[in-house]
């Protein structure tokens, strides 16, 4: 097992605090079901608060560095060169359901001078399944503390694959229809569980061959995009060419996969 930097235990620490309260938080979710008003607007307190516990521990760690958060949006640092990247609660429609597929991700982005920037760390946590992803820019990716790796599967035929699909409001329905219809066809299944950054983490831990989607931000993304590379597979657009790390479309798979599912999806 890789060591954890001193900057990555204070995510994962950041992450663990996070957790805690947000646990018995999921507890109350449960019980909001069964009410007339339903949970939505204590969903909405919990993602908020765990935003403002991840930023108050981030930033006391790196006063310097950016944030850039689904609540607070980007706040500027002092340090132009590192920016934390963060999701509370990724999957906020699973929680409010009281399901047990969300997870806390956060991912730190380090600049370059010449404008290039690169995802160097990453921790995405499932607290109710105590699961913990995390990696580190050439130091591998681990599940808690067992090192994990992509599938090898190079039979679409074989593979599951995971996407997401737009919920209301959103734009992009009849793309994500042509898309699973593509897929489909290729494929031995295909699953949306409601979690971008949980669907990176299966992909690098290799309970999914595969994983794409459109239409994300780059909260959704960071993290995840360090897990697959890491673990040996390869993240890129859709499109043929582009920044994976804005979220606007992505594919994650192994080597083999990849060029296939590509394809594909552009041409659906």
């Amino acid at each position: 097992m890789a060591l954890a930097s001193a900057l990555l235990q204070v995510m994962l620490d950041a992450v663990r605090k996070t957790a805690r309260p947000m646990l018995r938080d999921f507890g109350e979710v449960s019980q909001l079901q069964v009410s007339r008003k339903g949970p939505g607007d204590f969903v909405t307190a919990a993602d908020l608060k765990a935003e403002d516990t991840l930023y108050e521990l981030l930033m006391k760690a790196r006063p310097g560095y950016g944030f850039l958060g689904e609540e607070r949006g980007m706040i500027e640092g002092t340090d132009k060169s590192h920016t934390w990247i963060v999701d509370p609660i990724d999957g906020t429609t699973n929680f409010m359901h009281a399901m047990p597929h969300f997870a806390i991700t956060v991912g730190l982005e380090r600049r370059a001078p010449d404008g290039s920037s690169e995802i160097v760390a990453g921790v995405t946590y499932n607290p109710v399944m105590n699961e913990l992803f995390w990696a580190e820019k050439g130091k591998g990716c681990y599940l808690n503390d067992q090192r994990i790796r992509v599938a090898g599967r190079r039979d679409l035929s074989e593979s599951l694959i995971a996407t997401g699909l737009p919920f209301i409001g959103k734009s992009g329905h009849a793309q994500a229809i042509k898309d699973i219809h593509a897929i489909g066809q290729r494929v031995a299944g295909i699953r949306r569980l409601g979690s971008a950054a949980l669907d990176f983490a299966w992909v690098a831990a290799g309970r999914y061959d595969a994983f794409y989607e459109r239409g994300l931000k780059p909260w959704d993304v960071a993290a995840g995009i360090l897990f697959v590379t890491e673990a040996g597979g390869s993240v890129t657009t859709i499109e043929a060419d582009g920044d994976p790390k804005t979220g606007v479309s992505i594919l994650a798979s192994n080597s083999e996969l990849h060029p296939q599912l590509r394809k594909v999806l552009q041409a659906s």
